[in-house]
């Protein structure tokens, strides 16, 4: 049964793999769209999209917010409600449910946040952009999972359970940083109100409510609009939210398999000679079998299932090109090497591979864990260059951190030429890997 369980998280992982060099491609698409958009000669329409203002409520209650904005603030939220999703599952069934697993993953990921933040502050401690030293610290596992997918086979099974596992506490450590160093003012009437919320979800998932409209009206008129007003980001609703979705199934798996049995039985029984149209009796068998594999399966991953395309392929591009749009002027080589921009591509590019690979090698070398079956150092050292992609969580915290326009065009610029020097790098690695190999 263990094989059994490594052999599927194994072939889910592979799976996540193989589609992800689609959502690196478009991703990449739309980052290269927003440079020649607002590059143009007509440039300045780019901008001023994304700053038109829409309102969303009825008379006497409105939000009116930018464009740039509801990306930002409303469509990441479902992005990191997804984010809030899979932590929760990888805690709860994945490769940080045991401490034996994830203490390799979480210890290199915080060698991969700790050392880049850390060249970040040395470059910029004594600017207005100190408090940005986030920026570095993040991995965009939707690109690299795409790049990482264009390397073939160089990079074993489990080395990418690894790597999942590795972006997944990068995730958690993103959110931290988010919450409670980027956050202004607090207004804690709407911060009461936010928690209140929560604890009804929380609530309502203790005693078995499982229907995903309650939690949605609650989480978005209630938590989101909350937490929008107290001045702490409205995406962490997103996270909250999605811890207090059940996860727990109402039949066991023996119990559905005993059941599916005997329907499908029953079902070839009442077969006809007509193959047009089912029986009243067959219609009943379908019926229950719906309803039978809602309650066998969990709403937690049946939400993330449904959410999954809609992020990959609307909320994340739209966020790309709301947030990669960059004017490239006379001051592009004076912007690459200002003090931001170097602290950026060195913290990504160098201290994510040193981070997560001195504290893979001193939590190995002590014998506290041991390298994944199948991988080698080769591995680690390819996967710490990879980890330096860090475009979608990067952008968003420089968004929140650097409120100056021209700082933040700097640190955008570093952001993507960081991105772009791992990607190369990190490929040519494990290119060269599998060449030798071969």
């Amino acid at each position: 049964m263990k094989n059994s369980s490594i052999d599927i998280l194994i072939e889910r992982v592979s799976k996540k793999f193989a589609g992800s060099v689609t959502k690196g491609v478009l991703l990449l698409c739309m980052v290269i769209l927003a440079m020649l958009w607002a590059n143009a000669p007509f440039g300045e329409s780019y901008f001023h999209f994304f700053e038109m203002e829409f309102s969303i409520g009825f008379r006497g209650f409105a939000l009116t917010k930018p464009l740039h904005i509801w990306i930002n603030d409303g469509l990441m939220s479902i992005f990191f409600f997804t984010v809030g999703l899979e932590i929760k599952r990888e805690v709860m069934a994945g490769e940080l449910s045991e401490f034996r697993k994830a203490i390799l993953p979480l210890f290199a990921a915080i060698g991969g946040m700790v050392v880049p933040a850390f060249i970040f502050y040395i470059f910029n401690h004594d600017s207005e952009a100190s408090r940005a030293w986030g920026i570095p610290m993040a991995t965009d596992i939707a690109f690299t999972l795409g790049i990482v997918a264009l390397a073939g086979k160089a990079l074993s099974s489990n080395g990418k359970v690894f790597l999942t596992a590795l972006a997944t506490v990068d995730d958690i450590g993103a959110i931290l940083v988010i919450a409670f160093f980027l956050t202004p003012q607090i207004d804690f009437q709407s911060l009461l109100a936010g928690l209140i919320y929560f604890g009804i979800m929380g609530l309502a998932n203790l005693i078995g409510i499982r229907n995903m409209w309650f939690y949605a009206i609650i989480g978005i008129l209630g938590l989101w609009i909350a937490l929008l007003l107290s001045g702490i980001h409205a995406t962490l609703a997103g996270v909250l939210g999605a811890l207090t979705i059940p996860a727990k199934r109402k039949v066991t798996e023996l119990e559905y398999k005993i059941h599916l049995k005997t329907w499908i039985e029953d079902f070839e029984d009442s077969c006809t000679n007509d193959d047009s149209l089912l029986t009243p009796k067959q219609e009943k068998i379908l019926q229950k079998i719906v309803i039978e594999s809602k309650r066998a399966g969990t709403p937690l991953q049946r939400i993330e299932h449904l959410l999954k395309p809609i992020v990959n392929f609307i909320v994340l591009p739209l966020f790309a090109l709301a947030n990669s749009g960059v004017k490239i002027s006379n001051e592009f080589f004076q912007m690459l090497f200002h003090p931001i921009s170097i602290g950026i591509i060195l913290g990504l590019v160098l201290g994510k591979f040193l981070g997560i690979s001195i504290f893979s090698k001193s939590l190995i070398k002590t014998g506290i864990s041991k390298l994944p079956v199948n991988t080698n150092w080769k591995d680690i050292y390819g996967i710490g260059m990879m980890a330096g992609i860090g475009f979608t969580m990067s952008l968003f915290i420089a968004e929140l951190a650097l409120e100056d326009e021209r700082l933040l065009d700097i640190a955008k610029i570093g952001i993507l030429c960081a991105s772009a020097i791992s990607s190369v790098l990190g490929l040519l690695w494990f290119k060269i890997k599998k060449s030798n190999v071969g």
